[in-house]
């Protein structure tokens, strides 16, 4: 085991960003996940996204912006919008080679916020 941290063997930043382009190209381009984006600073998305997987990957980038929650109580998602992003995370993963486990892990940190991607406005938050 050489010890690299999964942050490392994405790559790094520039490797990850790399991902999230591609990602974000995904979602764009999808008929029904494209819309979501319409009035949206992608740009800004981009860069909040790669940071939240640099985090989540062990690396020195912080995830500092809106709680995911909040950040998405205004977006209409639904299950099968999940599984669609999802999916196309999946195969942004695979375009760049990242090994099967790496890419559970990097999946896993994003399935982790379900809930809250799915929360609306009227949701307290309490179980």
């Amino acid at each position: 085991m050489t010890g690299e941290t999964l942050y490392e063997r994405l790559g790094g930043h520039d490797a990850i960003r790399a991902v999230v382009d591609d990602f974000y190209d995904r979602l764009l381009d999808d008929e029904e996940l494209g819309p979501f984006f319409e009035n949206a600073d992608v740009e800004r998305l981009r860069r909040t996204q790669t940071d939240f997987l640099c985090e989540a990957a062990g690396g020195p980038e912080t995830y500092d912006a809106e709680p995911v929650r909040e950040a998405h109580l205004h977006v209409p998602f639904t299950e099968e919008h999940i599984e669609r992003a999802v999916g196309h995370l999946s195969n942004s993963l695979d375009a760049f080679d990242v090994p099967e486990s790496d890419a559970e892990k990097v999946i896993g940190a994003v399935a982790a916020y379900r809930e809250e991607l799915l929360a609306r406005p009227n949701d307290d938050g309490a179980e």
